[in-house]
């Protein structure tokens, strides 16, 4: 098997176990993928500084800007998730 029909296969097994996720679980599970896209930013440094192509090395870059896009959405996402559930203070 390549890796270009591995990648596309995960695509389409991915989306079709997303799809199946109920709404109500969907802000948890994405404040949880946050490890995950701590491993992504880890890749990418990895990535970014052991290549030898200036190429590889801007790939690198951009994989790591959008990993810590998606690790601080995360974040703030998670944040506003936990607001809902403080009490409110009462006057």
């Amino acid at each position: 098997m390549t890796p270009y029909s591995l990648f596309i296969l995960a695509m389409f097994i991915g989306r079709e176990i997303l799809s199946k996720v109920p709404q109500t679980l969907h802000t948890p599970l994405m404040s949880g993928s946050n490890a995950i896209s701590g491993i992504t930013i880890v890749g990418a440094l990895v990535s970014a500084g052991m290549v030898g192509g200036v190429w590889a090395k801007w790939i690198g870059f951009a994989a790591l800007i959008f990993a810590t896009i998606n690790v601080v959405g995360g974040f703030m996402v998670t944040g506003r998730m936990l607001q809902m559930f403080k009490k409110k203070p009462t006057e």
